[in-house]
């Protein structure tokens, strides 16, 4: 059985469905789950602003299997505070707050990198065949 993840079966669907490039698409997964994450931080605060990351260490240490690791949940709310700031970047662009995103937008963001990230790569082309055969064939 695999462990418990913030996203849905069918959110994991539609983030892969997007058919974006390895790098961009795993970006977009993490945000998702990051999103997801901070979402349900948040509820267990009950708190309308993006957490802080003793909150998120707290929530952390809730959680079954991470209470044995308070390293690790120290260093994951520290990812999962930086990732709330590139939804904060994210957000203001929609005028909504991070925590009201919805994966849409993010997918909506992952193609516009891919799209400026692919613009900017110098085409490849394979290269010319030699003018005349190598000596001896």
């Amino acid at each position: 059985m695999s462990a418990p993840t913030p996203l849905s079966t069918a959110e994991i669907e539609r983030l892969d469905a997007t058919l974006l490039p390895a790098f961009e698409r795993h970006h977009l997964r993490l945000l998702a789950h990051a999103l997801r994450t901070l979402q349900q931080v948040q509820r267990h605060i009950n708190s309308p602003y993006l957490p802080e990351p003793a909150a998120i260490t707290q929530w952390l240490l809730e959680q079954p299997g991470l209470i044995q690791d308070p390293d690790f949940c120290e260093r994951l709310a520290l990812q999962l505070h930086g990732a709330g700031r590139q939804l904060e970047a994210l957000a203001t662009q929609h005028g909504v707050t991070p925590l009201e995103l919805e994966l849409e937008a993010l997918i909506n963001w992952a193609r516009d990198q891919a799209d400026r990230r692919l613009a900017t790569e110098a085409p490849t082309t394979p290269p010319e065949p030699p003018a005349a055969p190598p000596a001896g064939r």
